[in-house]
């Protein structure tokens, strides 16, 4: 149960409302509404997280959920994992994002991304050996896009886990 009440839907003014509308009346965006100032710059950088740049959309996902795992936010693990089917990740992929490590469905590429996310999430930075191994597989701006991509649904996830957002069945997640 959210640990404080989601925003009034009669009291948002209307470029709010429209925004928490477009993104399917989300508990995390009604939520937010709170601070429509906020809300509209969150919607914005996500949005060019998820549908610009150069980053491969399996990467971005997989780095998204499994940010969401070490976070222990099971709301973004939830909606990822369904936006990360959407692009490519397979369902043996998603299944094994809890202990990657062990699993053989994931190439150099994407395991490079996994070892990175784990340590910017846990480390608070990777080490230079993690570093080095995933600058040699994406370009500057792929990386750049990786890094702001862990940042972000670090940020995301402890929002929700701070304000205890509810989770909706899976069709309606966004």
């Amino acid at each position: 149960m959210a640990r404080i009440d989601y925003s009034d839907p009669a009291r948002l003014d209307e470029r709010t409302a429209g925004i928490v509308a477009k993104n399917r009346n989300a508990n995390i965006f009604r939520m937010m509404a709170h601070s429509p100032d906020y809300l509209r710059q969150y919607c914005r950088l996500g949005a060019a997280i998820r549908f610009r740049g150069e980053l491969d959309p399996v990467l971005r996902e997989l780095a998204i959920t499994r940010t969401g795992i070490l976070c222990e936010a099971p709301y973004e693990v939830t909606a990822h994992k369904r936006i990360g089917k959407s692009v490519g990740v397979t369902d043996e992929q998603n299944d094994a994002l809890e202990n990657w490590k062990a699993a053989a469905c994931f190439d150099e590429v994407q395991r490079a991304v996994l070892a990175f996310t784990d340590e910017v999430v846990t480390l608070r930075k990777p080490t230079d050996a993690t570093l080095n191994a995933i600058a040699a597989k994406l370009t500057p701006g792929a990386l750049v896009e990786l890094q702001l991509s862990v940042g972000f649904y670090i940020m995301t996830s402890k929002f929700l886990e701070t304000f205890g957002i509810d989770m909706q069945p899976v069709d309606d997640v966004v």
